[in-house]
């Protein structure tokens, strides 16, 4: 029996535990920044899986990468080795420029958690009492929806009802170098973890010497920097690392997303002053470092820290940031544009606020998907692949979507 896409709306209404409010569209393959959906209409894609699909979709080497790993070998758990992960290590330390050992997994909560407790551990192996192993993070940050990653995650909307949440967390202020010198005063904090572009929390880069005044701070109170590129890293930004623009040194950094260009994983890479603090037994997990997952993010990482992709990056996103200004002096919706890179949020004026919701149901509905980022901000990560094609035609189809919003928010 053919099921319909009313049919499988409805299973997944049915079945699904309620925890996300997908549109009514059931995607079926992709092509580069093109998407279909089962009824064959197409949408160009400015979501890329949030951030995941770097590499676009249905890329072919990263197909062929895992179609021949699939007819080898699919698991052996850490018990034993297999050659795609420890290629994948390697290939990652020698990426980072900072990193002496890494730490797979299969997702960004994963990679956060395992820096929160190696933060922990490196804290503890230094003889510091547990109530001085305070980690900071800071407002408006989004670290994952595991217990302790949600509680670094500095959003009280994710907090609530989870009660009571872990101990050892202070947040402060993004961009504030004094709120988080006060912060710090006391010294006992271990760590300090954040996001050198924040996504959820409305696309908002760090400041210029931002990175650098926290690793300062960092280096006086004994404390690690601990830097989630889960979103904005792996090319996403212009640069392989997005740290690399602020030029500082992590003590340790936390990947995903597009690190398997799809397939699900994430890492935790570690430099040299916390690298051997977790020995045999402190941590683990069973899929992390699939044999699958490692061959595909072989290729995704070399293709994504490839100089064709950085150019790409750099004149997709001037020309993405010139089609949505254009469009803004029509509409008049945005009071603001900021982000770095292919990782661009436009924020809602004044007279439309809260209702980015209400801008992605116009844009699937002209054939385009986008992101929010709260409930003020359109969010705009396409694949780092997109061509000229893919990008004129989803600036003329958000063009039409944002002028169909407009006409039902005012009436003209």
């Amino acid at each position: 029996m053919h099921a319909t896409t009313a049919d499988l709306v409805a299973l997944g209404r049915r079945r699904y535990l309620p925890v996300y409010r997908p549109r009514e569209v059931v995607l079926d393959r992709g092509e580069g920044s093109r998407v279909w959906d089962r009824d064959g209409r197409d949408y160009i894609d400015f979501a890329a899986g949030i951030a995941v699909c770097g590499l676009g979709h249905n890329d072919p080497d990263l197909v062929a990468a895992l179609t021949a790993q699939a007819g080898r070998l699919w698991h052996t758990s850490n018990v034993f080795y297999s050659e795609p992960p420890l290629r994948l290590a390697e290939e990652l330390v020698q990426a980072s420029r900072f990193a002496e050992r890494v730490f797979l997994c299969n997702s960004g909560a994963e990679a956060n958690e395992a820096a929160i407790k190696l933060a922990r551990k490196w804290a503890s192996a230094q003889g510091r009492a547990p109530d001085r192993r305070v980690i900071v993070s800071f407002r408006g940050s989004f670290h994952g929806r595991t217990l302790a990653a949600v509680t670094a995650t500095a959003q009280p909307k994710y907090h609530e009802g989870y009660e009571p949440l872990p101990q050892g967390f202070r947040y402060v202020d993004f961009n504030d170098v004094a709120a988080l010198e006060s912060a710090m005063a006391g010294g006992d904090v271990c760590a300090v973890l954040l996001e050198p572009v924040q996504g959820e929390g409305g696309v908002m880069p760090a400041a210029a010497g931002y990175l650098q005044a926290v690793h300062a701070l960092c280096d006086r109170h004994g404390a690690l920097l601990m830097l989630d590129e889960i979103q904005c890293g792996m090319g996403r930004t212009g640069t392989l690392f997005a740290h690399w623009q602020d030029q500082v040194v992590p003590d340790i950094v936390t990947l995903a997303k597009a690190l398997g260009g799809g397939f699900p994983i994430g890492a935790m890479l570690a430099g040299p002053k916390a690298a051997e603090a977790m020995q045999f037994g402190a941590h683990g997990t069973t899929f992390g470092g699939n044999p699958l997952a490692a061959a595909v993010a072989r290729v995704a990482l070399r293709k994504l820290g490839s100089a064709e992709v950085a150019r790409n990056v750099e004149r997709q996103a001037s020309a993405l940031r010139a089609g949505i200004e254009a469009i803004d002096r029509d509409t008049r919706l945005f009071s603001g544009l900021r982000g770095r890179g292919l990782m661009l949020g436009a924020v809602l004026a004044p007279g439309f606020q809260g209702r980015a919701g209400e801008v992605l149901d116009q844009a699937a509905q002209h054939g385009l998907l986008v992101l929010q980022a709260g409930a003020d901000v359109v969010r705009f990560v396409p694949p780092l692949t997109l061509t000229d094609g893919e990008l004129s035609e989803g600036l003329a189809r958000l063009g039409d979507a944002l002028r169909a919003f407009l006409a039902g928010a005012t009436g003209r």
